[in-house]
């Protein structure tokens, strides 16, 4: 983490106590500031009275031999349940959550969705499918019952956008197309609940391994 300005050191050391102790000795370090030069370092003003200025990690996702699958996003629309998707990947484990389309996967509105989880695991943008290596497994309603499927740990698990599901390109991509369990007359999940349907197999099969 680079710069960390606060308004009030000790009430900002008591929020990181009462809700990330682990960040208590970098709140006790922060610099003390003005609204005005708070502002200016952040951008904005914010109620806690906290702010930093951190690096974009750099990932380079061709890389092979992941221990935990990583999540695909084809071309998500809602900023909101992008940032969601992050937050669960975060907290299954998921070995990074990138995307395809136009979306920022860094825009604002997809950090707040992700309760600032984009530090907890790799998360980018790809300019096409064939940027990432390992078995894709495509996630569809006409695929065959997730509850059959190995999920190695390299895999890569594609989510269709929320209004039109899968590329034609990715369905190509795709070494199996799987469905999640949904009785008659329930139309579809969320984007959100349907990555962690799919992690949570994972990590179900993997624990009884």
């Amino acid at each position: 983490m680079g710069t960390v300005v606060v308004l009030d050191r000790d009430r900002a050391v008591g929020l990181a106590r009462s809700h990330a102790p682990d960040l208590v000795d970098v709140f006790e370090r922060a610099e003390v500031v003005g609204r005005a030069e708070f502002e200016r370092v952040i951008g904005r003003t914010h109620p806690t009275g906290v702010g930093a200025l951190a690096e974009r990690p750099a990932v380079e996702w061709a890389e092979a031999g992941r221990s935990a699958p990583l999540v695909l996003l084809d071309n998500p629309r809602n900023l909101g349940n992008f940032g969601a998707v992050i937050r669960v990947a975060a907290g299954l484990g998921a070995g990074g959550v990138v995307s395809l389309g136009d979306v920022d996967p860094w825009h604002p509105n997809v950090l707040r969705g992700s309760a600032g989880l984009h530090f907890a695991l790799p998360v980018g943008r790809l300019a096409g499918v064939d940027d990432v290596r390992g078995t894709v497994i495509a996630f569809d309603a006409d695929g065959r019952d997730l509850g059959d499927a190995l999920i190695p740990d390299d895999a890569v698990l594609a989510f269709g956008s929320e209004r039109h599901g899968l590329s034609p390109e990715v369905r190509a991509r795709a070494d199996l197309v799987v469905s999640l369990p949904m009785r008659p007359k329930v139309s579809s999940y969320n984007l959100t609940t349907s990555v962690a349907m799919g992690l949570y197999h994972w990590q179900l099969l993997r624990r009884a391994s």
